[in-house]
């Protein structure tokens, strides 16, 4: 549930990168609405706010989300992700703030970034003390639950096959996974408001070091046009599914 809803607001090494870093950003700040969908119902749940600045030395970006009055009374969200990146978007330190319902948590990853390989280091807080302290370490490129949304922004699918896949790296709070994308092909969506826009859809998997997946695929549609804007977020629950859709 939780890793459904932060997304809705990859054991390889990266010889070739489909990334081409073109990605521009001054400030922006990207509003979703939240819509639960099972069968006949579609229920607007929860609102999320993707900001981002640019910084002297990179970026900072802020991806908040919260459940609306009504699915208050179900399950309270309050989540907050947090991520300081460099100017080609890598990460340098990540935090993740989470209340559902009456769970509080804290966590915070250090990133130390390397030519051909990616370190950190991890503390989890609980009550606000420190539960748990550890490192991860991986061959290649590692983002966090936030920084991989611009990785995945960068990706030049133009020059990518459809059904062909890239894989990297993600640290979490007390673990590391493998989010392989596959790129589907070009395809025509529509928004809430019914506008309609062309957008690369793409396919997430994570996986952890065993091969064991970590959670339901999550299909993701980014614009095509310059800015590379994540359109529609789709991932699965227990029942129904989340559809996050931007909301300008």
């Amino acid at each position: 549930m939780r890793k459904t809803f932060l997304l809705v607001f990859v054991v390889l090494s990266l010889v070739l990168s489909p990334l081409v870093n073109a990605l521009s950003i001054t400030n922006e700040t990207l509003n979703y609405q939240v819509v639960y969908h099972w069968g006949i119902v579609w229920k607007h749940a929860a609102d999320a706010t993707l900001t981002t600045t640019k910084t002297a030395n990179g970026y900072s970006s802020r991806l908040t989300g919260k459940t609306r009055s009504w699915a208050d009374k179900i399950y309270t969200v309050r989540d907050t992700l947090k991520c300081t990146m460099t100017n080609n978007f890598r990460p340098i330190k990540y935090e993740k703030f989470t209340h559902e319902r009456s769970y509080f948590a804290h966590d915070i990853v250090e990133f130390t970034n390397y030519a051909a390989s990616t370190s950190a280091q991890c503390t989890r807080y609980r009550k606000n003390k420190p539960t748990a302290n550890l490192s991860l370490s991986a061959n290649g490129v590692a983002y966090d639950m936030l920084s991989v949304f611009f990785m995945l922004r960068n990706i030049d699918f133009d020059k990518m096959k459809s059904n062909s896949t890239y894989s990297t790296w993600i640290f979490s709070g007390k673990q590391k996974e493998i989010l392989t994308v596959k790129y589907v092909g070009v395809e025509q969506i529509e928004l809430r408001d019914k506008s309609k826009h062309q957008a690369y859809h793409i396919k997430l998997k994570f996986t952890q070091d065993n091969g064991k997946k970590s959670s339901d695929d999550i299909d993701a549609y980014i614009s095509t046009e310059a800015q590379r804007i994540p359109l529609m977020v789709v991932g699965k629950l227990p029942v129904g599914e989340i559809k996050c859709y931007y909301a300008r």
